[in-house]
């Protein structure tokens, strides 16, 4: 199934050009009081919810996705974790850019010696909410990810069971101010953590390391890879992010990204598809601008 969350926080499962509401199915989450769970409740309790939309779902009102608003289908992540310098040829992309590395000693630094860093949770948004550009005397860029989203609790995760951590997949926009601060200040900014258009599966997704992603500006395509490329694929990033700290359900990877990043600015319409998962289309906007509704065909299904 693709779980997806729109308007007013409203459950949906996408099928085709379609979203079936199926908020109903929120009933069967536990209830809970001061202090609340540290990590998503949908998430954690994805199988109980996914047997009630199953009953529900040939009789679910449907919409046609060009009308809804889509939010991040995770609406309450405990860590934002993000792996940075992934591939190797943005890696390389960085070391010969000063205006990507800014001067930062640490951009020379590889990701199994930088490790992982966090995003601040007041970031994420969803695709129909857009970008808002804080600092526009300065350069921000894009970077489109592999999002994985941890479905339990886990520590200490060795690699060849790490894939047995996983809810499912989503496409993920790691917007960057560039500039020589730390990476969790500059890619921390509200709405800078995009997480769309939906939540997909792990049985739609057999192999996150092999998948093709791209991303366009305005039409022009900047960049375009596949997850075979990435220097720690989806077991080792959650082998290692599991090491250092424990998983909690709603946790989302963004798994890192390739060469090509480049700069947004207000007005630009950016769309990001990854292979088995879809399409989505964000739009870039003034921080100081209202936040936008639902983009005609903001989350066009683009099964392979």
């Amino acid at each position: 199934m693709r779980w997806c969350r729109f308007d007013d926080s409203r459950l949906g499962i996408v099928d085709g050009a379609f979203v079936a509401d199926v908020t109903a199915a929120l009933d069967v989450l536990p209830a809970y009081r001061y202090p609340l769970p540290a990590h998503d409740v949908l998430i954690a309790n994805l199988p109980a919810v996914a047997a009630r939309v199953r009953a529900m779902l040939p009789g679910a009102p449907r919409r046609p996705l060009p009308s809804v608003t889509l939010l991040s289908p995770v609406a309450n992540p405990g860590k934002l974790i993000a792996a940075p310098v992934n591939y190797q040829k943005h890696l390389d992309e960085v070391k010969s850019d000063s205006e990507i590395h800014a001067g930062n000693p640490k951009h020379t630094i590889t990701i199994q010696s930088a490790g992982l860093f966090l995003k601040a949770t007041s970031s994420l948004v969803g695709p129909g909410q857009g970008v808002s550009v804080r600092k526009p005397e300065r350069r921000t860029d894009h970077e489109v990810e592999l999002a994985v989203v941890i479905g339990r609790e886990a520590s200490h995760v060795p690699r060849h069971e790490a894939l047995a951590c996983v809810a499912g997949y989503c496409i993920g926009l790691d917007i960057t101010i560039r500039g020589s601060e730390d990476r969790s200040f500059r890619k921390s900014v509200d709405t800078y953590s995009v997480l769309g258009p939906w939540l997909v599966d792990t049985d739609e997704v057999p192999d996150p390391g092999s998948l093709d992603l791209q991303i366009t500006v305005n039409g022009e395509l900047r960049q375009k890879s596949n997850t075979r490329c990435l220097i720690l694929g989806v077991p080792a990033l959650i082998e290692l992010a599991s090491s250092f700290y424990t998983l909690y359900p709603g946790d989302v990877i963004f798994t890192g990204t390739p060469e090509g990043v480049g700069p947004i600015e207000p007005g630009d319409l950016v769309e990001a598809r990854i292979e088995a998962i879809g399409a989505m289309q964000v739009r870039v906007r003034d921080a100081d601008a209202t936040p936008l509704a639902a983009l005609s065909g903001a989350a066009a299904d683009a099964r392979p």
